[in-house]
């Protein structure tokens, strides 16, 4: 094969493919070239005048290395891998650093083989994060647990390609001895580690990195990316369904730090995966937002590629792999082609590549595990007449803590005002655990909620102001396998949707999905949801105990300020 690369380049042969008349971003030196683009096989051979066995005029357009998106996690679709590489890859994605994190969570490391075996039939390369923290903290109920152990024994898979993001950052600081073994059997497998550090700085910042983490992608101000990136970190500009700062973000990129950005989605849900894109929408937006375009894709592409030692890609050049996509422009990003491993695999959007064949192994079905529920285990009990509320901010997922006034009647919690039940149930060992909480800014009405994607532990989540329907719906969400549910109480009414691979993703297409889950999220703004959260998914970040500041997990109210529980009675020394 050496050979025909040479002799395709040296013009003695055609190429397979040549891309005519190419304006293409070369990443090398931050400039718009042109030229026509040879393929051989799965590689550039060439960049000048050639000839092909197929030549497709691309004039008018624009050629960019095929994007790589630093950090996601494709559970948060909810879609099997394969049915996220049909809308992610038409795109322009083709190739992502995949951190299995909620379904190893669930399933141990039969969830994070799933991934990696269901992603091999699709022209999309999936690039497998051990996860490092299951759970992300001790103080929950997870469906697994990786010591540092299996940590040291699961890194060496030839299929692990690094240790995911490492949240427990306290336990980096404090240079826990179980953290450390885990750290110290990444670096002894020579694998990278991504990081995860929200608001660390100085010192701290200091003794996180000395645990020789590589990565960062909650970063909340311009300021805090600068500081990260002038510490050598790799600094993940995140533009996902639930946070929406990348184009405030995007300010702390300049000409001096700029190849210490790359691009990530973290967690982008099928909906914004059909409507307005993958990366391609991360481009459009910090473009618009007055980030230099060129930069922007080199943060998309040859930034992340050095990053994780992804060789020969990222760029455009001889003998780099044929992973482009061929846009209209720098300012909307639309793809008209997308070629992986020299191989056209979209065209004008559309996937040209089959998954309706979906590996699906027993393993990771039937989840959900918790007793029958009734109306009395959702009883809130206070001694006095305040309690400690979650607050939670649209656009965001920070939450506050608010002490409020409550009223109570028969020894319970009355739903007033703002004020709504919030429940995790803990749904893997049949425990019976449930933190019971409240919480303020939902706007939900009449009836329940709830949800089995919990990040990160991935326990039964519910939300409502009837204890009859919370138990109800968490019923529900047993029968199925799990899922989204909405019980009504005003239409006395039930409505779901299945989540079956792991209580996180469905087996099903991806605008069945959407469809579904489309109609969930109109009943629940009906029902007075506030239309600046995501109905359902901002449900499932609020037993997230690594992002402050106040959190509720199985096992009772968690303040991740000072990473310890705290009573929901305010009136409780």
């Amino acid at each position: 094969m050496l050979e025909r690369f040479i002799n395709a380049a040296a013009g003695r042969v055609k190429a397979d493919v040549v891309l005519k008349n190419a304006s293409y971003v070369n990443v090398f030196t931050g400039r718009v070239d042109k030229g026509d683009i040879a393929i051989v096989a799965d590689r550039i051979v060439g960049i000048g005048s050639y000839e092909g066995e197929r030549e497709i005029d691309v004039e008018g357009l624009t050629v960019l290395p095929g994007y790589i998106d630093g950090h996601v996690h494709i559970e948060s679709s909810m879609l099997s891998p394969e049915e996220f590489a049909s809308l992610v890859v038409p795109r322009g994605t083709t190739s992502i650093i995949a951190d299995p994190h909620e379904i190893t969570n669930v399933c141990g490391l039969d969830g994070l083989d799933y991934i990696y075996r269901a992603s091999q039939s699709v022209p999309l390369d999936v690039h497998i994060q051990l996860p490092s923290c299951v759970p992300a903290t001790p103080f929950e109920t997870s469906g697994a647990v990786l010591t540092s152990k299996d940590i040291a024994s699961a890194i060496c898979r030839s299929e692990v390609f690094g240790l995911g993001e490492f949240m427990n950052f306290p336990g980096v600081i404090s240079a826990d001895g179980e953290v450390v073994k885990k750290l110290e059997a990444a670096h002894a497998a020579g694998k990278i580690i991504d990081g995860h550090a929200p608001g660390v700085s100085g010192r701290e910042l200091n003794a996180y990195l000395s645990g020789g983490i590589s990565t960062d992608h909650e970063c909340a101000t311009p300021e805090e990316m600068r500081q990260k990136a002038a510490l050598g970190m790799y600094v993940q500009l995140r533009h996902c369904s639930s946070v929406h700062d990348s184009a405030a973000n995007c300010a702390a990129v300049d000409a001096g730090n700029m190849r210490r950005f790359i691009m990530c989605t973290d967690d982008r849900h099928a909906a914004d995966l059909r409507k307005v894109g993958h990366l391609d929408d991360a481009l459009r937006t910090v473009v618009a937002a007055g980030l230099d375009p060129v930069w922007a894709v080199t943060m998309t592409t040859l930034n992340c590629a050095e990053c994780y030692g992804l060789k020969f890609r990222g760029g455009i050049a001889p003998y780099w792999f044929a992973d482009l996509v061929v846009v209209d422009d720098l300012k909307n990003f639309n793809a008209k082609y997308v070629f992986k491993d020299g191989v056209l695999v979209a065209e004008d959007g559309q996937p040209l590549f089959d998954t309706s064949v979906r590996y699906l192994p027993k393993s990771v079905l039937g989840s959900v595990h918790i007793p029958r529920m009734k109306p009395e285990d959702f009883i809130v009990a206070l001694r006095g007449e305040r309690a400690r509320v979650i607050k939670i901010t649209p656009g965001s997922i920070l939450t506050d803590l608010e002490v409020c006034p409550v009223k109570s009647r028969d020894g319970d919690v009355v739903c007033d005002g703002d004020i709504l039940k919030l429940a995790v149930v803990e749904r893997h060992k049949g425990t019976g655990n449930i933190g019971r909480g409240l919480i303020k800014g939902y706007g939900f009405k009449g009836g329940a909620m709830g949800i089995t994607i919990a990040h990160d532990s991935h326990n039964l989540i519910l939300l409502g102001d009837d204890n009859a329907a919370m138990a109800e719906a968490a019923n529900i969400l047993a029968d199925i396998g799990g899922g989204m549910v909405l019980v009504d109480n005003q239409t006395r009414t039930v409505h779901s949707l299945p989540l079956d691979i792991g209580g996180l993703m469905s087996s099903k297409g991806a605008d069945e999905v959407i469809a579904q889950s489309a109609a969930l999220y109109e009943l629940a703004y009906a029902k007075g949801v506030n239309r600046g959260l995501a109905a359902f998914m901002s449900l499932a970040f609020l037993s997230l105990a690594v992002i402050p500041h106040v959190k509720l997990l199985d096992t009772g109210l968690f303040d991740v300020d000072k990473f310890t529980f705290t009573s929901l009675d305010a009136d409780e020394e």
